[in-house]
């Protein structure tokens, strides 16, 4: 087992609209700062990975073009998933614990702008029974939060009281792109306002891994990742306990979350209610800080908010701001996909 660390962190200024940005245009300041903080050029990174997804671009293998921004050419060891640039990271971490790299660039963006988000993300839906319905991802997560406020779990004056206090960090949060008092707003699809669900905005981000004395060498103080662990829940949400997330509990159990109490914990989740799972499921309580980037409901760039979760733990160690930090990402309808890692700093690795 090898020691491997996020050494660098950079994310863009999140906005609603980036018209006159390409995917490249978005990507270039991100990485050249990611690299600067690290004193790497592109051609000293021994693996790079993204993660984007083709339906938000609106067309196939759009990926490719965005590798103009990193520079392909002479010829990288470069991978890319369908996902959240959270899982990006993950594949990068398995490159270099099997030894094949000792340093990668990871990175991610989603410009949700252009379309229609909401019925966009249908197609992640079962294709035979949900997909043709065009329940749209507000539609879902308001049923979760139902089932929740059914359950005894929340109410909405407890969900808008989540808003107000994620809001209220993301105001120390340069790159958010809402913050401060944000009104709750008129039902969006009840029992959700406007207040509860994420904005529609465009980003990126990207960070920079590595391994032993070469992490050492490159950040004072890098953020161990003392654990990763991704799992699934099943596919169909008819099946599923909407009030739990027996995946994120899995993956946190192998991430080794549950040794002992963590001080940070940025997690994914867009809607309020979806805290509540969240919150429930880690096992989090009042000496745990949540979310004190302001988390997605101050900025939710599609694709790049898992990797801000991972990032943003990382920069809080990097600062010292915390000893031992949870991070968490989600992908899919209703917390379908979730991905949980562990990381310290050099004085708690010590």
């Amino acid at each position: 087992m090898r020691d491997v660390a996020i050494v660098a962190f950079a994310q863009s200024a999140h906005r609603r609209r980036t018209d006159e940005l390409s995917e490249v245009d978005l990507l270039m300041p991100v990485l050249h700062e990611v690299l600067g903080a690290t004193g790497l050029k592109a051609n000293e990174i021994g693996f790079t990975c993204s993660g984007s997804a083709d339906y938000l671009a609106g067309r196939a293998f759009s990926f490719t073009m965005a590798l103009d921004g990193v520079g392909a050419h002479p010829p990288i060891s470069e991978s890319h998933v369908e996902m959240d640039g959270a899982w990006a990271l993950y594949e990068a971490w398995v490159k270099i614990m099997t030894g094949e790299a000792d340093t990668a660039l990871v990175y991610s963006y989603g410009k949700s702008s252009p379309g229609e988000v909401r019925d966009v993300l249908t197609r992640q839906l079962d294709p035979y029974y949900l997909a043709p319905l065009w329940p749209d991802s507000v539609a879902l997560a308001a049923l979760q939060a139902q089932a929740l406020i059914d359950a005894g779990d929340t109410d909405e004056a407890a969900l808008a009281t989540i808003a107000a206090r994620s809001r209220a960090d993301a105001t120390a949060n340069p790159y958010a792109q809402l913050t401060g008092d944000v009104p709750a707003g008129d039902h969006l699809v009840r029992p959700l306002r406007t207040g509860d669900c994420p904005p529609i905005g465009d980003g990126a981000a990207a960070v920079v891994l590595a391994a032993g004395d070469t992490a050492r060498a490159l950040c004072a103080r890098p953020a161990w990742i003392r654990g990763i662990d991704h799992r699934i829940e099943a596919h169909s949400l008819g099946v599923r306990d909407l009030t739990d997330s027996p995946s994120t509990r899995l993956a946190a159990q192998h991430a080794g979350a549950f040794e002992r109490p963590v001080d940070t914990a940025e997690l994914h989740a867009p809607f309020t209610s979806q805290e509540v799972v969240l919150r429930k499921a880690l096992g989090l309580g009042g000496d745990t800080r949540i979310n004190p980037s302001g988390g997605a409901l101050a900025a939710n760039p599609i694709m790049a908010a898992g990797l801000i979760r991972l990032g943003e733990a990382a920069a809080r160690i990097h600062r010292g701001a915390s000893d031992r930090a949870l991070a968490h990402a989600t992908s899919g309808p209703c917390l379908q996909q979730n991905l949980v890692a562990v990381l310290e700093g050099e004085s708690a690795h010590a």
